[in-house]
């Protein structure tokens, strides 16, 4: 079986559905059961994207039929799109797909539940729009016509039930950087010995793209909140700004911005900022951790490769809960629940809350862990294969 994956805009190290198509195409060529897999994504700058094909310059309604034909043209059994606004350049043109292509589609949708193009098109007008389940403000023709739809999530599955009258699949996403190595055991010293801590100076940790909305600006406050009662830690931010939904200029102005707050906070020796690290040196730093904290503005949920990351490194992780609350994070095993959001106070409770009960962060970390180990990526391919063959049967 030939699988063409449509990735909006095929850049790993600047977009989280970018590195999960990238993961989930090695795992899918690889073992007894292996596809022949392609990625295919715009082209980048005029170039072909390292590791996938170019279809068009972007995803605009002027060159999608050019997209199309070359979609058709790779030869493909089905090609599964990855739909995230983000990464369309947030251009809902690319839901137009199914009607211009031969070769039968199959859509994850990352994100759902929340927008709509085009923007003018006021919300009481969707349902007219809409017509019951043949057209979606959100993914065009995608949702209605894919012969099956995947979903990274209760609460998006819920939303396709609701809005389309559809039953998709719902497939966990894995972690975004591969479990502890042989090396872990020995990842605690080396990594506190280059940022010079001392000792019984807890480490925390916060993983993944540094935006607006991840809360880390609030953990820096955090981090002068608990200095000025007496708590030492040190911050690791490991991630980097630039990315599709924060690009360019705006992310070196978040940057500049973040880095002012950590000089005001007076904290600069109490955190590091990375930038972009790769895997191995996530890992090591995961391993690392004290405490793993993700407070997002939002809310943590299972769709966060971050999230899974730590958890498969058996990192205590501390977190924001989304409003749903995600039954999967707040059984008290899986994570420990910050309480409040966008709330600097919270955090700094809640890390001391942790730091004062090890036996607590030994039980979370256990359970954690347990989780992530059931949504590895070798499972999460089987799943897709599964999908796959039902939809060429349909």
């Amino acid at each position: 079986m030939r699988v063409a994956l449509v990735c909006g805009t095929y850049a790993p190290e600047r977009d989280g559905v970018a590195d999960y198509v990238r993961r989930l195409a090695e795992e899918l060529r690889s073992g007894p059961d292996a596809l022949d897999v392609v990625v295919a994504a715009r082209a980048e700058d005029g170039r072909e994207p390292d590791g996938a094909v170019a279809l068009a310059p972007d995803w605009s309604p002027r060159h999608l039929r050019g997209a199309a034909r070359a979609l058709d043209g790779l030869g493909a059994d089905l090609l599964h799109v990855q739909w995230a606004p983000s990464a369309y350049g947030w251009s809902g043109a690319v839901g137009w797909l199914p009607a211009l292509v031969r070769t039968p589609v199959v859509t994850t949708l990352h994100e759902y539940g929340w927008w709509g193009w085009p923007g003018w098109v006021p919300g009481r007008a969707w349902p007219l729009v809409e017509g019951h389940g043949r057209y979606d403000r959100e993914s065009g023709l995608l949702g209605p016509r894919s012969r099956a739809l995947v979903t990274t999530n209760a609460g998006h599955a819920e939303v396709v039930r609701r809005r389309l009258g559809r039953e998709p699949t719902t497939i966990p996403i894995g972690p975004n950087v591969p479990g502890p190595g042989p090396d872990a055991a020995g990842a605690r010293e080396r990594v506190r010995a280059r940022l010079g801590l001392a000792d019984g100076v807890p480490l925390l940790v916060f993983f993944g793209f540094v935006h607006p909305v991840k809360g880390f600006r609030e953990l820096v406050d955090a981090a002068a909140l608990l200095r000025d009662e007496g708590v030492d830690v040190h911050v690791v931010g490991a991630g980097g700004f630039a990315s599709l939904a924060l690009p360019g200029e705006e992310a070196r102005s978040f940057r500049a911005e973040v880095e002012q707050r950590v000089a005001d906070r007076g904290v600069a020796d109490r955190v590091t900022l990375t930038g972009w690290v790769d895997g191995d040196e996530v890992s090591q730093l995961l391993s690392a951790a004290d405490l793993v904290v993700l407070p997002f503005t939002a809310g943590v949920t299972t769709k966060s490769g971050s999230l899974l990351a730590a958890l498969a490194h058996r990192a205590p992780v501390l977190a924001t809960v989304a409003d749903e609350r995600d039954a999967d994070l707040v059984d008290g095993v899986t994570v420990l629940d910050v309480t409040a959001r966008r709330d600097p106070a919270a955090i700094a409770a809640a890390v001391r809350r942790a730091l004062g009960d090890p036996a607590l962060t030994a039980r979370v970390a256990q359970g954690g862990q347990a989780f992530a180990a059931n949504r590895d990526w070798p499972a999460i391919a089987a799943a897709h294969r599964a999908v796959y063959r039902t939809a060429l049967e349909a």
